[in-house]
């Protein structure tokens, strides 16, 4: 079994069908989520260049879900059921 990162991008306010959207895909996703976060405020990019604030938007990561699948098609399936707002970065995590 291979790990996978999902991160979540875009912001806009969450309405209660968004939520209710949400919470079911976390339901159907249970068994082969290992951990989930969510990201609000206080975001920061650090670089050479300086530091600067980020605000929350159609660009901003919001959150991440860390999978259990068999593949990477199989982890693009379950993210594909995700009610994502902008869309969904998917990384498989490899061990060092």
């Amino acid at each position: 079994m291979k790990r996978f990162m999902f991160l979540h991008y875009g912001f806009e306010k969450p309405t209660p069908e968004i939520m209710s959207a949400w919470g079911k895909w976390f339901e159907s996703a249970a068994e082969v989520t290992v951990d989930q976060g969510g990201f609000h405020g206080g975001a920061r990019e650090i670089s050479h260049s300086g530091t600067k604030d980020l605000p929350m938007g159609m660009d901003s990561i919001t959150g991440y879900s860390i999978i259990n699948a068999e593949s990477l098609e199989d982890a693009e399936k379950i993210a594909s059921e995700n009610p994502y707002i902008a869309s969904i970065r998917l990384y498989e995590i490899v061990e060092h």
